[in-house]
């Protein structure tokens, strides 16, 4: 790309960012300061103008209460863009959020993206133009499985092997990783999205009762298990009688939660089990020494690792603040470029590595 000097002089006074881009969640680290924003990934937009009425947390409490004008969206998918425009409208929000903008009024950063495994070419194009759109100087991509290892602190760059299961809102993504390289990954598209309209699906097959996306995932977090409980939890659910149409409040336990959510959690379960089918017998043993992580906001569901070692005979344990793990990782990135920026991803390969 041809040397601009604008880009340089703004980039001169213009921070170096790491977006953890989720489906549920957008979370931003700021070289030298930490992570500054950790916002839900909604953006209220005016149909007639196109326009964004407000983005991230504003925007989510807004659910479910707009008037016919104006409609929220989440502009990924399973992890990957559906709504570029509207991407990038909330990238450009969240990068000018976090720069002086008094000071920078055109902030020009370098920035690190998470992506999920699976994506294709045409995935990672669309993220890492989105990003440049926003305003980047330059973007670069991570794998968000080594970017959970790296925040997680697992031995990555070792030869003895480890593995993370990142389980975010839209993605599951199961890693393998020895030598500095990914040796087996997987990546589903069951997570926490999908526990949610599991939990939705059950209420309206058993009680007849209509709840929203919001209530569905604070029943999860409250009563949402994947093993059994020592001592077992009911909470009140509120929503509307599909029958009779009017509001209704039923009491619910973590026994029904469990069943609820035990197809989704199966899922997960038996991906891990293939990933560990088929890696050498030598990483095997690495991992009865290290066990498995546990990263991403999925991995707050009560029970869960310990669902996953009474089925895998191997021991599980969760990241210290697993919702942070992705953007940590990439954030640690540019604290030691020169040795970790082995882990980006080109577009074809490199691509990325020196654009701006």
């Amino acid at each position: 790309m041809a040397f601009n000097p604008l880009n340089w002089l703004l980039g001169l006074f213009s921070l170096d960012i790491a977006i953890d881009l989720g489906t549920a969640n957008t979370l931003v680290h700021v070289h030298g300061k930490g992570i500054v924003i950790n916002e839900p990934s909604w953006v209220t937009i005016d149909k007639r103008l196109r326009q964004p009425i407000a983005i991230g947390l504003e925007a989510k409490e807004m659910l479910g209460r707009t008037p016919g004008n104006v409609v929220a969206v989440r502009p990924l998918r399973d992890g990957v863009i559906s709504e570029f425009d509207v991407t990038q409208q909330m990238l450009d929000y969240f990068i000018g959020k976090v720069h002086d903008q008094s000071v920078v009024p055109l902030p020009r950063p370098r920035v690190i993206v998470g992506i999920p495994t699976g994506v294709t070419e045409v995935e990672k194009r669309a993220v890492y133009d989105a990003v440049m759109s926003a305003g980047a100087r330059q973007a670069f991509l991570v794998e968000e499985p080594i970017a959970a290892a790296l925040g997680a602190g697992l031995p990555v760059g070792e030869i003895r092997g480890s593995m993370v299961v990142d389980i975010g809102g839209g993605t599951t993504e199961v890693a393998v990783m020895s030598s500095s390289g990914v040796v087996v990954s997987r990546s589903l598209r069951v997570a926490g999205d999908e526990m949610d309209e599991d939990v939705v699906s059950y209420l309206r097959n058993k009680y007849n009762l209509l709840i929203g996306q919001g209530i569905a995932e604070q029943v999860k977090w409250t009563i949402g298990s994947a093993f059994p409980l020592t001592v077992e939890k009911t909470m009140e659910v509120r929503g509307r009688n599909l029958v009779t149409g009017l509001p209704e409040t039923v009491q619910v336990s973590s026994v029904e939660m469990r069943e609820a959510l035990s197809s989704s959690v199966q899922v997960i379960v038996d991906t891990v089990r293939d990933a560990l089918d088929e890696i050498p017998p030598e990483i095997v043993a690495d991992l009865m020494d290290v066990g498995i992580c546990l990263a991403g906001g999925g991995a707050l569901l009560q029970g869960l690792a310990d669902r996953l070692a009474d089925e895998l005979k191997l021991r599980v344990w969760v990241a210290e603040d697993p919702l942070t793990c992705v953007v940590r990782g990439a954030g640690l990135i540019f604290d030691e470029f020169e040795n970790l920026s082995r882990y980006l991803v080109g577009l074809e390969r490199g691509s990325t590595r020196h654009s701006g």
